[in-house]
Formats: structure tokens, sequence, C-alpha cells
């Protein structure tokens, strides 16, 4: 038996005024998809309870079935294994964005897509300026990832009291577009010392030649640092010693990255795959399809939607959803034909309204086909068609002992 797993990002949304009361799952043209939904079952499930960060980090989880209440450490230390990053008992990480503040607005989470060379220079600097040696801030070390996507990792000492703890809050930037950030610092312990970090990178970006040269070339400067998302070692336990099958992963962001590494899937790097609308659909579907050749499960995690979601471009959203159904869904539907058995499963995380630009918690739509399942009485995939059926998961982390074939 053959799995595959889909996972358009955010792409669950709301009815659309522009779109004559269509959500973007519902005006897209997915011929691929609904051929599938003609022959499986379409429901929904919550991968975001309501205690919980309404995230990926929260929602990837419990889509590929981990309790986030018994796994969940916080957002950062899944990003930080993506990277090879071994966090021991009394360490921590702290996301880190490269973002741009205008009259304390969040103009933009991403720093008009600072390039990871640019973000080097600027972690490079903040590094030498605002973390010194000889005290406790060198136990804090900047790390670089892909983009405005950085770390910062707390190393615990002996000689030093661990300045967070799981009471320490922060709030995620892309749920700030737009917004005023005021009310939106870190609170709690340790809160104060990621407060003077983010006022203090203000100053030290203001005049940073990265930044002057971006100006110059009519891009956004990255204005602060924005330090959230932190949590401690995470531990889980491998999907081959839960599920008893062997899988892999392709994906363009560090999360999902990350989760990988901690469930022990090798992550498939693809040429081309960018985490945004730009991004190499038509790779990604391609090195799906091989992938079925050597694993027996197969996720594809696709970001675009949901960066158009931020973005709130519901067109854009629109032709990422054809594009996923065009070079991914299409091309791994005929190959698990040719393999036999098989399932496919087709749903995002969370649900990320083009309207608000920010996740929010809420049922999304699932769809599965293949071997062994009864079609029901729906043949589109979308929020409206799933809801009809009255099939769903209130916990969304049970969803996978389903989908695997026992």
């Amino acid at each position: 038996m053959k799995y595959v797993i889909v996972i358009p990002d955010g792409c669950a949304d709301e009815p659309l005024e522009q779109l004559e009361g269509k959500t973007p799952l519902e005006a897209a043209d997915l011929p691929a998809i609904d051929r599938l939904a003609a022959r499986g079952k379409v429901g929904l499930a919550n991968n975001t309870p309501s205690h919980l960060p309404a995230g990926s980090e929260v929602a990837n989880l419990c889509l590929l079935g981990y309790d986030p209440d018994q796994y969940f450490t916080g957002r950062a230390p899944l990003e930080a294994a993506a990277q090879g990053i071994q966090l021991a008992a009394d360490d921590w990480a702290v996301r880190c964005n490269l973002v741009n503040i205008e009259d304390q607005m969040m103009k933009d989470f991403t720093a008009d897509h600072i390039t990871t060379e640019e973000a080097a220079q600027l972690l490079s600097s903040a590094q030498q300026e605002l973390l010194g040696e000889g005290t406790p801030d060198c136990h804090f070390e900047f790390v670089t990832g892909v983009s405005y996507r950085n770390l910062l990792i707390y190393r615990g000492a002996s000689d030093v009291k661990s300045v967070f703890s799981r009471d320490t809050r922060s709030s995620a930037p892309h749920d700030l577009t737009d917004l005023s950030i005021c009310d939106d610092f870190p609170r709690g312990p340790g809160s104060e010392f990621l407060v003077r970090l983010m006022s203090q990178s203000e100053e030290l970006f203001a005049n940073h030649p990265v930044n002057l040269a971006r100006v110059a070339a009519g891009k956004r400067p990255a204005t602060h640092l924005w330090l959230w998302g932190l949590g401690g070692a995470p531990n889980l336990p491998s999907f081959q010693s839960r599920y008893g099958l062997s899988g892999a992963m392709i994906t363009a962001v560090d999360l999902l990255r990350g989760i990988a590494a901690l469930v022990d899937w090798p992550r498939i790097e693809v040429e081309g795959a960018t985490g945004y609308l730009d991004t190499n659909y038509a790779a990604k579907g391609q090195a799906a399809v091989e992938a079925l050749e050597q694993y027996d499960v197969v996720c594809v995690h696709i970001e675009a939607p949901d960066e158009a979601s931020h973005e709130g471009r519901h067109e854009a959203k629109i032709e990422s959803l054809e594009q996923i159904d065009r070079h991914i869904v299409g091309p791994l539907s005929e190959a698990l034909e040719r393999h036999g058995e098989h399932r496919i499963l087709i749903t995002p995380d969370h649900p990320t309204p083009c309207s608000t630009k920010k996740h929010s918690h809420g049922m999304v739509p699932l769809l599965i086909a293949g071997s062994g399942i009864e079609a029901d009485a729906e043949t589109t995939y979308s929020e409206v068609s799933a809801a009809k059926t009255g099939w769903s998961y209130a916990k969304g982390w049970d969803l996978m002992d389903d989908f695997i074939k026992k």
C-alpha cells in the first residue's frame, strides 16, 4: 500500500464578496482533485485546538497524528530540528523574524522577502552588537535560516538560571499584518530580554549597509527583529514506530523540515521550491512521484496558498491551488494507480482567510480517496462540500489512524 499526503497550507478560507460568495477552493478549477472527491470522501478536521496557537506548528503535528498537548513545546524548536540543532533539556529556541515595522504597524512580516544572504549579515551585526560576552547574554546565538525565518538559540548553563518558562508568551508576526504591534510584544518570564533585543535592533538596523542598499533598490528594509514561538526540546516518537511505515517529506519551509526530522522522515529537497508563490510546483510533483518508488508514505507540503492569504490576494491563492492540482495532485494520482493499492489525503493544516490575512482556529476540509474508501455523495472538494457529509474529526490527530489502513 502506498500513501500520499498533500498539504496545501492555509487553503481553507471563507466566502468572499469578490468571488460572489465563493471561497477560493470553490472558485478554483481543480479537475484532478475533484475527480478524487468523486471517488472518495470529503469531511472536516480540527487541527488547531482553541487553547493552542492557530498556526502550522500545531496544525501539522495534528495532521500527522501527533496530539499537540503531548508533543508540542513551541514552534522554534521544530525549526531548530530542521537545521540539525540539538536542544538539551535546559536549552530554548526562539523564532526570529526580520520584519518591517512602520509607525508601530506591522507592514511586512517578511521584510519584503529579504534574502538569506542579507539576513545573515544583519544577524551577524546583531550578534556582535547586541549580545555580549561575559554576561548572561553570551548564552544566546542568532542562527540564520532561510530569508526572514531565523532563530535565536539559548544554551542553558549550570551557573545561569533559564530566563524562560512555559509561561513566556509571544505573538506571531504574520498574524499582525497591517495591525498595531503595541500590545503584542513578548510577555512573561524572560520577556524583558526579548523586548530589549527587539527595540535595540531598530537602531542597529536603521543605517545598516544591507538596509541602505535595499532602500536604494526600492525594497522595504528590515527594521526590526521580531522574537516569538519559543520553546524547549521536543520529543516525538518516529512515524515508523507508530504506524510501521517509512515516509518522506517534500517542503520548502523549515517548520515542516523540522517536524520531518523529529519523526525520522528524510527531507527531499527540490530545486526551485521557494516556500512562496513562485515555487516550482512541477518539480515538487515529479519529486513526489519518484519518492513513491522508495517510501511507503510521501508527504508534499506547499506553502503558497498560505502566503497568498497573508497578502490578502485571493486571485493568487486560486492560482496556487490550480497549480497544485495540475502539477502535484494530477501526476501523483496517475502514479498511485500504477502502484496498485493506495490512498491519498488532501487537506490544509489550518484556515488562513484572505480577509483577515492571518491563521485562524476552525475546521478544515479533508479528502481521502483510494483503496478501501467508499465514495460519498459529494463530487467536489471545498469547505462547503466537506461540511455537507457530517464526517468530521474534532481532534485532528485521530485522522491519521483512519487514513493508514490497518
